[in-house]
């Protein structure tokens, strides 16, 4: 089994940032990509951002391009995200996806999630 362990979230005040980290452990795995996920209190699960493994390719929701920035530590086997100019509406448990097929697989293992919370 694959456990995907996030790390970062907390409080916030609008306009402020946070990161968040995710590594995954476990038994041996194959990596297509990672991704970060968000659920709000009384919306669905949405998509924020992936980064592929092997090179590196970053995807974005359109509506936050330009605040969140994903990265990897290979090395590390850590992926990050980078959410800058926090808006109260960011307020969200985020989630760590990891998908190891390919783009038309769903991600396979998830985290726990990690609390953020942007105060106005």
């Amino acid at each position: 089994q694959v456990q995907l362990v996030e790390s970062g979230g907390g409080l916030v005040q609008a306009g402020g940032s946070l990161r968040l980290s995710c590594a995954p452990s476990g038994r041996s795995f194959s990596v297509y990509d990672m991704g970060w996920f968000r659920q709000a209190p009384g919306k669905e699960r949405e998509f924020v951002s992936r980064i592929t493994w092997s090179g590196g390719n970053t995807y974005y929701a359109d509506s936050l391009k330009g605040r969140f920035t994903i990265s990897r530590d290979v090395a590390k086997n850590t992926v990050y995200l980078e959410m800058n100019s926090l808006k109260p509406e960011d307020t969200a448990i985020y989630y760590c996806a990891l998908r190891s097929t390919g783009p038309l697989g769903r991600f396979d293992y998830w985290g726990q999630g990690t609390q953020v919370t942007v105060s106005s």
